[in-house]
């Protein structure tokens, strides 16, 4: 089963354990282990006194009381004295005691909050990776759906820190996308339309990099480009622009604001291409429903087969719960989501060409447009297919997670 990381309060996620990351004494705390303590009630804290408190690395389990779930497994963190004095082995410990207790009290989903990270310090990107890799070691073994959960903002942007490289390469995407529509902008030639699409553009030599803040100009103050669009796509222009559409001419002066406009040309006609199987003018619906190419899920398990690997080993890397495969499994038309595809892509460590192809069985498509997109192809690029590390990025840029 899965792991996702998750923006949200912990005390309001439906599992069937939360762990709370408490002190020695288990008698309550700050943050969230106040917080776990107020949503439980008193009940909780009078539980809690019979513990005789727990040492660093240990869990034990209460019940929870008035929160949305069974239990809550308490752990003791270890404060961050530089990495020196073993803070890694013990922070390793208090997720894989925790997901013992977990497992044997038949719990089949909990969540974490990032344990260590807030008041004992531990750097941020540091906890995360011991969080996933312990977590990723007990799920290759165990059934679970484990919920990581970030809520403070801060602790969300420090992860981003890891990927810095990431970030580097959707700007340099997202500057050659507003390249292009500065060049289409400048061709339409069309003065009150530039006139208005200018402020946005500005000249190519003043991007330094950061395209985002060029998607943000306000056209009618209700209306503005959004950055997810096509930025190739002339539909774009007429969803910005509704009540003024360019002129179709051409522009062949440097300064689009002065020059006048000149008339385009008109194309030749092109000859129409027909689809390879409907060549035949007798062709009925049934003999064009025979060419059907084969289906994601053919081709996924096919790629599976080919790989020699098991199925388990496949959703297991894919991030996949094992039900939702099974339902792939039975149903060769299954039509999966964006996410469910690319992540056996990853899982099946798949080149771009047949990544792109997996996705066109879906009916998907890889988009340089979106944040999801480029982060997704930057890892395939350069060879990097661990499904945890892309999620990590993906939330760190608030993106969608692959698997399910």
């Amino acid at each position: 089963m899965p792991l996702l990381f998750v923006r949200q309060d912990i005390t309001k996620i439906q599992a069937d354990a939360v762990v709370n990351a408490a002190n020695e004494t288990l008698l309550g705390g700050g943050g969230v282990d106040g917080a776990i303590h107020r949503a439980a009630g008193p009940e909780l804290l009078k539980e809690c006194r019979t513990l005789g408190g727990c040492a660093v690395g240990e869990a034990k389990r209460t019940s929870a009381y008035r929160l949305p779930c069974r239990y809550v497994i308490h752990t003791v963190g270890p404060v961050w004295h530089g990495g020196t004095a073993g803070e890694r082995e013990k922070l390793a410990l208090c997720y894989a005691n925790s997901l013992r207790i977990a497992a044997d009290s038949d719990c089949e989903s909990v969540a974490f909050p990032l344990i260590s990270a807030g008041a004992y310090g531990y750097p941020v990107p540091q906890a995360v990776r011991v969080a996933v890799e312990t977590i990723r070691a007990f799920l290759q073994t165990h059934e679970m759906t484990v919920y990581l959960v970030l809520f403070d903002r801060k602790a969300v942007d420090a992860t981003r820190s890891r990927f810095g490289d990431v970030a580097q390469y959707i700007d340099e995407q997202y500057v050659e996308q507003t390249h292009k529509l500065f060049d289409r902008g400048r061709k339409m030639g069309n003065r009150p339309f530039w006139n208005r699409i200018k402020p946005l553009l500005k000249e190519p030599d003043d991007l330094h990099g950061n395209a985002d803040a060029y998607y943000d100009y306000d056209y009618d103050s209700d209306s503005q480009i959004d950055k997810n669009y096509d930025l190739e796509d002339y539909d774009l222009f007429e969803e910005a622009l509704p009540d003024e559409k360019p002129d179709l001419g051409l522009c062949d002066a440097d300064s689009p604001d002065e020059a006048p406009l000149v008339a385009a040309e008109p194309r030749a006609p092109q000859p129409t291409q027909l689809w390879t199987v409907a060549e035949r003018s007798d062709a009925s619906l049934e003999d064009l429903l025979r060419q059907l190419d084969e289906s994601f899920a053919q081709m996924l398990f096919r790629k599976i087969d080919e790989r020699g690997i098991t199925d388990a080993a496949c959703y297991k890397k894919a991030n996949i719960d094992r039900k939702l495969f099974s339902k792939i499994r039975s149903n060769p038309n299954y039509k999966p989501s964006k996410s469910t595809a690319l992540a056996f892509a990853v899982a099946l460590e798949l080149p771009l060409n047949e990544t792109r192809e997996l996705l066109q069985k879906a009916g998907y498509a890889l988009s340089h447009s979106q944040k999801f997109d480029l982060i997704i192809e930057y890892f395939i690029a350069n060879g990097r297919y661990d499904v945890m590390e892309i999620n990590e990025a993906l939330f760190a840029f608030d993106q969608n997670l692959l698997g399910a």
